[in-house]
């Protein structure tokens, strides 16, 4: 399987985002023929104060960027994991923070929430308060792609190897991880945690970003990291995009998981949370 990652720079206009989004997809269709492709996170939406983001929440199904993603799968008859999209919540001041998958024919396959909600004060001080926003997701999601089992996860989540560990509980060979990484983070933490992801799991990790700017309350600028990325079970990065926004591709190769899985098998081998005796502590001196 082929495979594609969209990297973008999203900002406050529904209807640019998904043009944009539109076009980069085409240009990888074009170019590259992938039969997968990802979107990152937020890509309908960045910027603006807690109510711009509710006012401008994608309906689950019928709205714009679900019926975008939905007609750009059918129309090219590719898979499109759309990222993620703030999702309207009925009777709800909030969004969700939600992935949703499109097979070739257009059909919803599944849909994720996003479990960790980044509530962080960065070391130069700038705070960001997702919880304001967001109603998290209680719900690990998997879903088949013609074969492959494939895991969804969204930014933060990065950071919780539990939810992972999950995923390949479930079978989970590939695990999508469409993203909005800060700068100041991502140059730090982005391409460790994601090998990382790959390496403990054993799976194809397929990380697309968010590169460049947008405008926060107050005018203020914030940065995000881009270096969307596919690393390999093995953990070697296989495909990257460069600065700026555009996409990059990669194979599936259900063979080589196997290879890995069989080289070192990390599942076998479990012991913490299998038949294990509680630890006991006894008394110290």
């Amino acid at each position: 399987m082929k495979i594609a990652v969209i990297q973008m720079n999203s900002v406050s206009d529904v209807a640019a985002n998904i043009a944009k989004a539109r076009g980069l997809i085409e240009r990888a269709v074009d170019f590259e023929g992938p039969d997968w492709v990802c979107l990152p996170e937020h890509w309908n939406w960045a910027g603006g104060t807690t109510a711009d983001k509710v006012a401008n929440g994608d309906s689950i199904p019928g709205g714009a960027a679900y019926e975008a993603a939905q007609e750009l799968a059918a129309k090219h008859k590719i898979w499109v994991h759309s990222g993620s999209v703030l999702e309207r919540a009925k009777g709800e001041s909030k969004v969700h923070n939600t992935s949703v998958v499109f097979d070739r024919a257009g059909r919803e396959v599944a849909v994720y929430r996003k479990i960790h909600l980044f509530d962080i004060t960065l070391p130069d001080g700038t705070a960001y308060r997702e919880s304001a926003g967001v109603i998290p997701g209680r719900e690990v999601v998997t879903y088949d792609c013609e074969g492959l089992r494939i895991g969804c996860a969204i930014c933060y989540d990065l950071r919780f190897p539990e939810l992972f560990q999950a995923l390949a509980a479930r079978g989970a060979q590939v695990i999508a991880l469409p993203s909005s990484f800060t700068l100041q983070t991502g140059k730090d933490h982005w391409e460790v945690l994601c090998r990382a992801r790959a390496i403990e799991t054993e799976t194809y990790f397929v990380a697309p970003g968010q590169c460049g700017s947008f405008l926060a309350p107050g005018n203020e600028r914030r940065f995000t990291y881009g270096h969307s990325l596919v690393a390999d079970p093995w953990g070697h990065v296989i495909s990257k995009v460069s600065d700026g926004e555009g996409f990059a591709c990669a194979r599936i190769d259900p063979a080589f998981i196997a290879q890995c899985r069989a080289n070192i098998p990390v599942a076998a081998h479990k012991v913490i949370g299998r038949d294990m005796e509680p630890v006991r502590l006894g008394n110290v001196a």
